[in-house]
């Protein structure tokens, strides 16, 4: 196999390869947004479908399709190309976004979620494999800013037109939006992206794949719903852990003897991809202790509105793509390893700084660490992926960046597990009432988001380790 054909011009939507940025920029666009607008929108779904007590699942099966299928579709893009892999991609999301516009019921809605969760698995990892193929590693320090201001850009639009829909049109209108997009950049995907993939028999891994998706998916529900829908010792629990934990082994024994492996083992062998995955697993952990906890904490124990406690949230997304966008710069000059290094202070130094915050602070003494620990994620999630990409050929960089996005998805569902039993734990010592979170007395609700932000800052110390780990320089590493 060998990568597309492109002539290197100068970088810019205008140069010969902006049409196909563009087309990555609004397939990243799409999923972006869709992990911002549904949040505000919650209320008019239950209102207008009912089932309340299963919304949640509207996030969960996302993540959980989504996470499980980046590898695969990793490895596919790398027997069969990009190109096919992200049309699919764009495709399974525009259909599964009309529809959740159609969606009659909240079981429906979930279901067609699933959807568009198995197309947000393909667009975001192949459309920075497509990048990592036609633009060069000096190249690739200028675009990343194109790609990082797409998700700074939607961290705005998508809570915004979240509400607007909810309270001026329709709910709907929230998924229906994605369909001119999405076609959008299906269409110039397919008319200006071209690619030459040697053609051959491939011996499919398909044991390998349904391993894959069956046990992580069960290991994602039994990390997501552990604490919630059952008890962490419950039959029920315990059951499902063993069970991803059968699937998963009888994974790696398929793997080992796979002709052409969908994850293949040699992945847990080089230095440099632990490293970046080890880091965007972390990364993955701290995302989820700032989106689910600093927003409640500023309105459940500051006392400020829904509004404000987002704005407080959305200075994290203002610090990663901007942090994001001047990557290069610094990996270029001083290295992958001082580059990650440096993100990763940045992160320990804003969850120092949440540890100060009590009843009394202002909000900006909560929106400080977020804007501080976003700036070190971008230092430490970008360069990431683009040591990753270029640790290894054409023909594995589909596997290599899905895997570091499925280290993330993971973090993610860990994230949501550990600091969920934290709180709910904190929670049982002290109060005899209700658990929800939302109408827990401040004095109750405190101590308990704050043993998050302790474990944050104890985790945050993990991504030195991670940084540590990584070379200095593109493809000086070889194996652990």
């Amino acid at each position: 196999m060998s990568a597309p054909e492109i002539t290197r011009a100068s970088v810019g939507l205008r140069s010969e390869r902006g049409p196909i940025l563009v087309a990555v920029m609004l397939g990243t666009g799409l999923v972006a947004i869709d992990a911002t607008i549904l949040a505000t929108a919650v209320p008019s779904v239950v209102e207008d479908l009912g089932g309340f007590t299963s919304f949640p699942w509207l996030f969960s099966i996302y993540l959980l399709a989504q996470a499980v299928s980046v590898p695969i579709y990793g490895k596919l893009a790398d027997l069969y190309g990009r190109k096919p892999v992200m049309l699919v991609g764009i495709g399974l999301f525009v259909v599964g976004s009309l529809l959740c516009g159609i969606a009659w019921n909240m079981p429906a809605l979930i279901v067609f979620r699933l959807v568009q969760g198995l197309g947000a698995g393909a667009v975001q990892p192949i459309g920075m494999t497509i990048v990592g193929d036609i633009y060069s590693l000096a190249e690739r320090a200028k675009v990343q800013g194109y790609i990082a201001s797409v998700w700074a850009m939607s961290s705005v639009v998508g809570p915004t037109l979240g509400g607007l829909f909810a309270d001026y049109l329709t709910w709907r209108w929230i998924f229906l939006v994605n369909l001119p997009v999405g076609i959008a950049a299906g269409w110039v995907m397919w008319r200006r992206y071209e690619e030459k993939v040697e053609s051959r028999n491939h011996s499919i891994d398909y044991l390998g794949a349904v391993l894959l998706a069956a046990g992580g998916s069960l290991l994602l529900l039994a990390l997501l719903e552990g604490g919630v829908r059952w008890e962490w010792g419950s039959a029920s629990s315990l059951g499902i852990f063993a069970a991803a934990a059968v699937l998963l082994a009888a994974f790696v024994a398929v793997e080992a003897r796979a002709t052409e492996p969908v994850l293949p083992l040699w992945i847990f062998r080089r230095r440099v991809l632990n490293a970046s995955n080890s880091g965007a697993f972390v990364v993955g952990v701290l995302l989820l202790g700032l989106t689910s906890y600093i927003p409640l904490y500023a309105q459940g124990v500051l006392g400020h509105g829904a509004l404000l406690g987002g704005l407080t949230l959305a200075a994290m997304s203002i610090g990663w793509p901007l942090a994001a966008s001047t990557s290069g710069r610094f990996y270029l000059t001083i290295g992958f390893r001082r580059t990650v290094l440096m993100g990763a202070l940045f992160v320990v130094a804003g969850a120092a700084l949440l540890l100060p915050v009590d009843a009394d602070s202002a909000l900006w003494e909560l929106a400080l660490p977020c804007l501080v620990m976003g700036i070190g994620f971008g230092y430490v999630a970008t360069p990431g992926v683009i040591v990753a990409q270029s640790s290894v050929g054409w023909e594995n960089r589909g596997v290599a960046t899905g895997t570091n996005m499925f280290s993330r998805s993971m973090g993610s569902a860990v994230g949501v597990a550990v600091f969920g039993a934290v709180v709910n734990s904190r929670i049982a010592g002290g109060s005899s009432g209700s658990t929800d979170l939302e109408h827990l007395p401040a004095d109750v609700l405190a101590p308990a988001v704050h043993a998050v932000f302790f474990g944050s800052a104890v985790v945050a110390l993990a991504l030195l380790l991670s940084g540590a780990l990584m070379p200095r320089r593109a493809g000086e590493d070889a194996t652990a």
